[in-house]
């Protein structure tokens, strides 16, 4: 869909919550910045199925997998121990063979920002391992 007239696809941001675990702690009492890639991750999986209806399972039942090629993270503040928190994601564009998404990690009880950044993401057939073009069915399907 495009709005206003404009030419830039809009895509929709969906939000997951997530607790901290006691697995997630460092030596230093908060979160090990490794951690937050896997929180990314983990709201993309549930995402995908719960908030678009296309579970991985269903790229994979195509012939497809995600790769990430890139990724950036901006730390902003720790989260700790038992800390509730929002990972907000939304695809910010799509080209023939990838996608970017962008992200916000959230602490729920201070409703400040942990950290932010994006992913770039290439489509792969599952069968070579190399880039495959992004068939446009599903190009439309993430389109709101």
């Amino acid at each position: 869909m495009y709005l206003c007239g404009m030419e830039t696809p809009v895509y929709a941001t969906f939000e997951t919550e997530f607790r901290v675990r006691p697995d997630d702690i460092d030596m230093f009492h908060h979160v090990h910045n490794s951690k937050y890639f896997d929180y990314v991750l983990a709201a993309r999986y549930d995402q995908m199925e719960r908030c678009y209806g296309m579970a991985i399972e269903k790229f994979m039942e195509r012939g497809y997998g995600w790769v990430v090629r890139t990724a950036h993270v901006d730390y902003k503040r720790a989260l700790t121990m038992g800390d509730y928190f929002t990972v907000k994601t939304g695809i910010e564009s799509i080209d023939e063979k990838g996608c970017r998404v962008s992200f916000v990690i959230t602490n729920k009880a201070t409703r400040k920002v942990c950290c932010d950044g994006w992913f770039d993401y290439v489509m792969i057939d599952m069968q070579t391992g190399r880039g495959a073009k992004i068939p446009a069915d599903i190009v439309e399907h993430y389109m709101i």
